[in-house]
Order: C-alpha cells, then structure tokens, then sequence
C-alpha cells in the first residue's frame, strides 16, 4: 500500500492520485469519477501518506490504520461514512482501540471510513503479499 501520491484536498470530495506537477499546481485524477483536474498550489493539500491519527500513547500513521481495517474485514468494503454516530464510533474503537477520543473528532472517523473504501475500490490498498495471492 503507497499513499505517496494519494492526496485529500480541501473543499473538494473523495481522493486524488497525484499524476504530474505543473507550474501552478498540480495535475491529480479523481478517484470517485476517474477524471483528470488541475490543482492550484493554493489549495489546501494533504499526502495521505503525512496523515497520522492520535492515541493515548503516540500517532499511528495512516496506512497502519488502512492496514488493521483491511485485516479486520478482509480487503471488503466497510460501512457507510454516513452511518450512524454510534456504529462509526464503536467500529473505529474496534480497529483502533485506543485512539485519543478527545482528539479524534466524529468528522475524522468519517473521513478515514470514506477513504478506506474508497481506496479498496480503487485496489490501492492491496500490498506486495495480498496482490500475490
């Protein structure tokens, strides 16, 4: 799983690969309709790779949350973001036991829901050993 050139970006839906940089910007494709789009530099941009969530003891870095959700549900799709507050709750508690419950917001819950499955429809959460399989 790389999330190198897996990017969020501010005010804008769903996930991008980053595919060229230009000069003003960026060149990214959507993941949700497979479009391409030109990104300005002034756009709030975040590497998927940078993204850590807080526990109790240290930060966990993103992919090792995308790596225990896939384990957990065996590479399938999980619940809705939209799901009820209780169910997007008690599933994150489950594959992150001690995440820091005062830093970590109901709207981050959603977002790492939303972006895990959209990235395992994407087949970009597979690794090394499971595309072997």
């Amino acid at each position: 799983m790389n999330l190198e050139k897996i990017i969020a970006i501010s005010g804008k839906p769903g996930l991008y690969e980053l595919l060229s940089q230009t000069r003003s910007g960026f060149l990214v494709r959507s993941l949700i309709d497979d479009k391409k789009k030109s990104v300005s530099v002034r756009n709030n941009v975040s590497v998927l790779a940078e993204i850590a969530i807080y526990t109790y003891e240290t930060e966990v870095p993103l992919k090792d949350v995308f790596s225990n959700i896939a384990e957990k549900y065996n590479h399938e799709a999980i619940l809705s973001h939209k799901s009820h507050e209780k169910e997007l709750v008690s599933f994150f508690s489950e594959v992150l036991p001690n995440y820091d419950k005062q830093r970590v917001y109901l709207s981050d819950i959603k977002k790492v829901v939303q972006w895990y499955n959209l990235l395992e429809k994407s087949n970009l959460l597979k690794t090394e050993e499971t595309a072997e399989k």
